[in-house]
C-alpha cells in the first residue's frame, strides 16, 4: 500500500505552504488601493443608481399592476 504524498513528504508541503504565502505577500505588495475620495466618489455612484433603478422598477411594476387590473376589468372581473 502506498504512503498518501502528504503525510509522506511533511516538509515538502510546508515548503509549498510557505512558498505560497510568499507570493501573496508579493502580489499584495503589488496591489494600488484607492483613497478615500475615490471610494466616496463610486460609493455615491452605487447608491444614486440603486435608487434611480429601485424607483423605475417600482414605476414599472406599479403601471404593469395597473394595467392588469384594467384588463380585467374591461373583460369582466370584479376587482
Amino acid at each position: 500500500m502506498e504512503d498518501n504524498a502528504v503525510v509522506a513528504k511533511p516538509k515538502q508541503w510546508a515548503g509549498s505552504l510557505m512558498e505560497f504565502r510568499r507570493d501573496i505577500s508579493a502580489e499584495m505588495k503589488k496591489v494600488t488601493w484607492p483613497g478615500r475620495s475615490e471610494v466616496l466618489g463610486t460609493t455615491v455612484v452605487v447608491l444614486v443608481t440603486t435608487i434611480v433603478f429601485g424607483v423605475f422598477l417600482w414605476v414599472c411594476d406599479y403601471g404593469f399592476g395597473q394595467a392588469i387590473i384594467w384588463l380585467l376589468r374591461k373583460f369582466g372581473a370584479n376587482i
